[in-house]
């Protein structure tokens, strides 16, 4: 860590999306749109999940922030996720998308395309294989897994930062955050298990987007989200092995460790490096 940002600068963060409550409008896949509002609760956010077409523009009036996740698509969906898009730009509030799967099939790029032609996203997070694909570039997804090292999707980041001149995270086992300004952060927390429970890296995204609703610079919002998000389930896992449980138990302790998780446990565990990238 250094002067470009602090445990206490993300502890601020997180202190104030439970102070403030930011109301964020998800519209988001089905498989994990109850893991993600309880996410966002937790955290001490206000979910809202919706997607009719008569009601979005209305939405992106009220809300915070929008979250666009294209895990499971339909031609409605789409059409609700570009209405709100164009709506919540020209608000000027922040948006976040999660190309969910992107690189699967030609649909899922169709459709990002069409996102990205509508309004470039503030952040964008994924891991390495969406990312790259997102970026345009060559890689194999295997169905919403990632089959790139999150390490490997960063020349990838860049590109796609020029393209859309916003933050883009690739998660993995260190999670990558870079934005214009050419910040780059590296976070090594987290446990293996989150990646056993479904919608746990979707549930990321839409803290990103509380983040964002009260902290104006969306590269420091995504640290301190996926920083609350890792540093959260490594402990949510430890406590759930030492009871002998799995990852059944340990989905209850995230929700739980996202809405106690103190200060000092936040700073003392947190494994976070920052830096200037180059291109």
């Amino acid at each position: 860590m250094n002067k470009l940002l602090t445990a206490a600068d993300l502890w601020a963060d997180i202190a104030a999306v439970r102070e403030r409550a930011p109301l964020v409008h998800c519209i988001t896949n089905l498989v994990v749109m109850n893991l993600n509002a309880n996410v966002l609760l937790a955290a001490g956010a206000s979910p809202v999940m919706a997607h009719a077409h008569e009601e979005v523009r209305d939405m992106a009036g009220i809300a915070q922030s929008l979250v666009l996740n294209i895990g499971t698509l339909d031609p409605y969906w789409v059409q609700s996720m570009k209405t709100g898009l164009a709506a919540a730009t020209l608000r000027g509030i922040p948006t976040v998308l999660d190309p969910v799967g992107a690189g699967a099939t030609a649909y899922r790029n169709q459709v990002l395309e069409a996102l990205l032609s509508v309004a470039n996203p503030t952040v964008i997070r994924g891991n390495g294989s969406e990312i790259m694909s997102t970026a345009g570039a060559a890689i194999k997804t295997k169905g919403v897994d990632s089959s790139a090292a999150a390490h490997d999707a960063l020349g990838a980041a860049q590109a796609l930062i020029g393209r859309t001149e916003g933050t883009v995270c690739v998660s993995g086992v260190v999670d990558h955050i870079l934005d214009a300004s050419k910040h780059w952060a590296r976070l090594s927390n987290g446990h293996v298990w989150m990646t056993k429970i479904t919608g746990v890296g979707c549930s990321a995204t839409a803290l990103i987007g509380a983040f964002c609703a009260v902290q104006a610079n969306a590269w420091r919002a995504t640290t301190a989200a996926m920083a609350l998000m890792g540093v959260a389930g490594e402990v949510a896992a430890e406590k759930a092995a030492a009871r002998s449980a799995g990852v059944g138990t340990m989905a209850a302790l995230l929700l739980d460790e996202l809405q106690l998780l103190d200060e000092a446990t936040f700073k003392q565990r947190l494994k976070m490096d920052v830096q200037k990238w180059s291109a």
